[in-house]
């Protein structure tokens, strides 16, 4: 059903699509505040959920300059729930920016959860087959080295077929195209997998299983998003860089240059 709901969302875009991330955000932010003890039924709770709330709003208007506030201002929650709610705000809009913001939105949207979906299934099915030494038995005793080479290799190959299929790729001759789009996605699993571990030394260090009892046979949403939530800012940086057209995973060298000497005003 979860699956039907995003989907239809990421197709039909605008307001619907706005309104899952935004719904999404506040459902993130009610996680992490319970998770450092804050509870959204007090005053400071209901706050700490209404900035979540307000930055999906302000996103979606499409006033990107402003959000800067957001994170800057929630100092006042303690460093623990300001860091949670800077990841959450640049997550929430990265991904409206990806799928509203430009002109290859439903793919770009569908590239970053293609890769991340497949990292996280390939990391899983690998470890379990293969087995071998654990990669961070402290933080996650059930991840392996060989895991996560598997989810490499997915996030990947999901990227190359995204890419494929989208035909997003600009003016790019194919072996270059490949190229970039596999070197592109290869970092943005490793992202991911970084992403999930983070979750997890969280919740070891907060003495929990799941982050939150939102989703019924699935713990929290920060258990099903952290590899989200460390993609999408970064999809949607490499989006303001990349070609009209083309897709974010499409960018050269010569596009990050172009960019930055852009930024320094030459």
């Amino acid at each position: 059903m979860l699956i039907v709901v995003a989907a239809t969302a990421i197709w039909a875009g605008g307001i619907v699509y706005g309104a899952l991330i935004i719904l999404t955000m506040c459902g993130l932010a009610s996680e992490l505040a319970g998770l450092f003890g804050l509870s959204i039924r007090s005053w400071r709770g209901a706050l700490y959920l209404g900035w979540a709330l307000c930055a999906g709003i302000v996103a979606y208007a499409g006033r990107w300059g402003q959000l800067v506030a957001f994170p800057m201002s929630a100092f006042v929650f303690g460093p623990a729930l300001w860091c949670g709610n800077a990841i959450v705000v640049a997550a929430g809009a990265a991904l409206l920016w990806l799928r509203l913001g430009v002109d290859t939105g439903v793919w770009s949207v569908v590239f970053v959860i293609a890769l991340v979906v497949a990292s996280d299934s390939s990391a899983y099915l690998v470890g379990r087959l293969v087995g071998g030494p654990k990669l961070a038995p402290s933080i996650s005793p059930g991840k392996t080295r060989s895991g996560a080479v598997g989810g490499l290799l997915g996030a990947m190959l999901a990227g190359v077929v995204v890419a494929w299929f989208s035909e997003k790729t600009g003016d790019l001759p194919l072996p270059v195209m490949l190229e970039r789009t596999a070197g592109w996605a290869a970092l943005l699993g490793v992202v991911a997998q970084a992403g999930d571990l983070i979750e997890s030394a969280v919740k070891r260090r907060r003495g929990v299983k799941d982050s939150g009892k939102l989703l019924p046979g699935h713990g929290g949403l920060l258990d099903r998003f952290d590899a989200l939530l460390a993609v999408a800012p970064l999809a949607a940086l490499l989006s303001l860089m990349a070609q009209s057209g083309a897709g974010f995973w499409t960018v050269g060298a010569g596009d990050i240059l172009t960019a930055l000497m852009r930024l320094m005003g030459r």
